[in-house]
């Protein structure tokens, strides 16, 4: 009884990179996120709230088809314009006003330069993101780590859940106490956050389902033996 208990300890202890040897040997690299700038990886940041990346895609060939995927296009283009160019992506005319709301900052703040953003401090600029009206903490940090590469773990839906059914936190948690809970266990690595959010995402969309999960085909199904 006692060596189990000390296995389950050091297994606990180390989970997290656990987790992401099992779905990196598993499934091998993401090459996530998609995208050719920065000004894109924050455009799509938004775009893919409450959608799949299918229609981000959609939405984003029509802006590049129509020869306005920069800050300075966008930001003339007419709010129905917009909308119509980003409908693929759902809720139009709300991710407009949240797209306008970004590109009037990018303005104010750095006159379109968008790669600018890079050169604040991680949190003061994610302060500064977060004050834009419709950019929350998971859009906020997608952008800090797929866009202008900051050591920020991005928690979602899927982490939360791949995480609770292995009993390493509360069912109902919040998401800064669960990036909390990453940022303690694993090294400030870009690299290494941008891979483990995007394997914990594929994992959630094929086996980590909210319904009808398929744990034994899961990479991480030996884990549960000893959860």
């Amino acid at each position: 009884m006692y060596y189990l208990e000390a296995r389950r300890a050091i297994v606990r202890e180390n989970i997290l990179l656990s987790i992401y040897h099992l779905l990196y040997d598993s499934l091998g690299p993401s090459h996530w996120w998609p995208g050719e700038s920065p000004f894109e990886i924050c455009v799509g940041a938004i775009l893919t709230q409450n959608t799949n990346w299918d229609n981000v895609e959609r939405a984003i060939n029509n802006l590049k088809e129509k020869g306005v995927l920069s800050p300075e296009e966008m930001y003339n283009l007419s709010m129905e314009e917009l909308a119509s160019l980003i409908r693929p992506a759902g809720y139009f005319n709300i991710k407009a006003k949240r797209l306008k709301n970004f590109l009037s900052f990018l303005k104010q703040e750095v006159n379109m330069e968008v790669e600018r953003l890079g050169d604040y401090p991680l949190y003061n600029l994610r302060e500064k993101l977060l004050s834009i009206k419709g950019i929350g903490p998971e859009t906020a940090d997608s952008m800090l780590l797929y866009a202008f590469e900051k050591p920020i773990f991005v928690v979602d839906a899927y982490t939360a859940r791949i995480f609770s059914r292995h009993y390493l936190i509360p069912e109902e948690i919040t998401y800064e106490d669960l990036q909390d809970f990453c940022h303690q266990r694993l090294d400030p690595d870009v690299s290494l956050y941008n891979e483990f959010h995007a394997l914990l995402v594929r994992t959630g969309k094929n086996w980590c389902k909210k319904k009808s999960p398929r744990c034994k085909q899961c990479p991480l199904y030996p884990l549960l033996s000893i959860s």
